[in-house]
């Protein structure tokens, strides 16, 4: 069994990153600009905006961080959104979810413009992913692909299972297996059977944020598990948390070729992904 090292990886793509602005600015261009919203106090928010900030720091990309009170509006979101859709300035947007209550994030990602859109989260970057044209497409997703292809090589022909079907990971990840011609089925809530479908995969894609609901019978032997789940859940001891993911990691990896751990897996992927956005947010400028 091989644990597929999220880090490493992402640490590579970094570095490449940061040589592609350093050309960039040395052929007289300026740094690519990621604009970041928070709005409100959330915890977790923050910590993910300190690390895509810091992200961006370390490859040469300038970020300008725009965050907001908890009471904001609506109106004032959208307002500023499209103050950032106007300013020649700025590459790349990003507005960190969730948002307060009182604010519609479909209304918020539908305001962006796509063109500036490095979540990929836009309708019209939805719509270029699942027909094949160039867009920007979810950080997650296109990080669990960049693992798979290192992993891997050629995707045609594999069977790939992805557990979840959110806007964030699970559609988009089907429309990428999709384009590399994988045979792909997508099992959700509703699916009869998931053991059953489990165990025809070569490719497991767990993304339901519940923890280790996949076991490791229900594996095929020699698969490939690429772990999205991010949870927390007591300690053994009773004293504090620890993170797991979607999948039993212990048991699965007796079964599986491949896997990803959490963390150390997804999740340093999906930063650098976001850098990658927003270089070529920057080159269509």
């Amino acid at each position: 069994m091989q644990i597929i090292d999220g880090k490493a990886h992402a640490l590579r793509l970094r570095a490449d990153i940061a040589q592609q602005v350093i050309a960039r600015t040395a052929a007289g261009a300026r740094a690519p600009a990621l604009a970041v919203v928070l709005v409100g106090e959330d915890p977790a928010s923050q910590v993910y905006v300190r690390s895509k900030i810091a992200a961006c720091a370390e490859a040469g990309i300038t970020s300008i961080e725009h965050r907001r009170d908890a009471t904001l509006s609506e109106a004032e979101l959208l307002a500023l959104v499209d103050q950032l859709n106007r300013d020649p300035a700025v590459d790349g947007i990003l507005v960190q979810l969730p948002l307060p209550a009182q604010i519609d994030s479909a209304r918020v990602i539908a305001a962006i413009d796509p063109d500036k859109d490095v979540d990929g989260f836009h309708p019209v970057n939805a719509g270029r992913l699942a027909t094949g044209l160039d867009g920007f497409v979810p950080c997650t997703p296109l990080g669990c692909l960049r693992l798979l292809q290192s992993t891997l090589g050629d995707l045609s022909g594999a069977e790939a299972l992805v557990i979840g079907r959110s806007n964030i990971v699970g559609r988009p990840m089907a429309s990428l297996l999709i384009s590399a011609s994988a045979t792909v089925t997508v099992a959700h809530s509703r699916s009869r059977d998931l053991p059953a479908l489990t165990r025809r995969a070569d490719i497991v894609i767990a993304a339901v944020g519940r923890p280790e609901m996949v076991r490791g019978a229900w594996l095929k032997p020699g698969c490939t598990v690429i772990d999205v789940g991010v949870n927390r859940v007591p300690k053994e001891s009773g004293q504090g948390t620890r993170l797991v993911g979607d999948v039993a990691f212990s048991e699965a990896a007796d079964v599986a070729a491949h896997i990803t751990p959490v963390p150390g897996g997804v999740g340093p992927m999906t930063i650098a992904c976001l850098l990658e956005n927003t270089l070529k947010a920057a080159a269509r400028a």
